[in-house]
């Protein structure tokens, strides 16, 4: 009995140690592939996600859709009123309780880039918030392509940059030419500022990531409102489970 119960109580920190290694390998691996900057997204700032949704409405929703998500519930998550959400967030004329549609015709975006632009609901979970936070700091100007623009994180897109007005134009700076003859573009200077410092477009990125990862999980924030409450009851629970342990080790022993 006492060998099967040094087995079992091995068990778990391996199974610990397991977990906590895969965890490291994927961070790593998400980290090395592309170098993503830290988007430092907070969900409990119902201000950076107001902010995040009127300036994806603004900037984005031109082309992108999130048919996943009504405008209705944006305004319950968000501590919008409907009247705000309609004047403001509403540019195709749909309803409170409409899916959030492209504004543009997918006949028409087809057309513009070669193929419509796809559906930002569930972009969060698939990418990642760095991801996203990255991707919209690392476009550059590149004749070559058709839309005149790039992206270092995800080469030869064809999008345009949708947020040069606020953080300027960014011009590559190249490295050395590699064996295939590529020319990898090492970083950016900008050669005509936005409307935006920076830090005001860091911030800006921020708000709209921080929006995507919402749309891409509402229920997160109320899953975020009760997790204290399912911490402190955990706690609980292992103090009750530890005393009777021991209650239960006394009388064996």
């Amino acid at each position: 009995m006492t060998d099967s119960i040094v087995r079992k109580r091995g068990l778990l920190p391996r199974l610990i140690l397991g977990v906590a290694m895969m965890l490291l390998s994927a961070a790593a691996l998400a980290s090395e592939e592309g170098n993503l900057q830290q988007a430092g997204v907070d969900l409990n700032d119902r201000a950076s996600l107001q902010r995040g949704a009127a300036l994806f409405m603004n900037y984005c929703s031109g082309c992108h859709s999130l048919k996943y998500v009504r405008y209705a519930r944006i305004a319950q998550d968000l501590g919008l009123s409907e009247d705000e959400v309609m004047n403001n967030l509403n540019f195709t004329g749909a309803k409170i309780g409409d899916h959030v549609l492209s504004a543009m015709p997918p006949e028409l975006a087809k057309e513009a880039f070669g193929k419509a632009p796809p559906d930002l609901s569930l972009i969060a979970r698939v990418r990642g918030s760095d991801w996203i936070y990255t991707y919209l700091k690392s476009f550059y100007v590149d004749e070559s392509r058709p839309v005149g623009w790039n992206n270092t994180l995800f080469p030869n897109a064809s999008m345009p940059n949708p947020l040069w007005s606020l953080q300027g134009i960014q011009q590559p700076v190249y490295g050395k030419k590699t064996e295939s003859g590529e020319l990898p573009v090492e970083g950016f200077t900008l050669s005509q500022p936005g409307r935006q410092t920076p830090e005001q477009f860091d911030r800006t990125v921020r708000d709209i990531t921080a929006f995507l990862e919402y749309v891409g999980e509402p229920v997160a924030l109320e899953r975020e409102r009760v997790g204290v409450w399912v911490v402190l009851f955990l706690v609980f629970f292992a103090f009750m489970a530890w005393l009777l342990k021991n209650e239960y080790w006394r009388d064996v022993h």
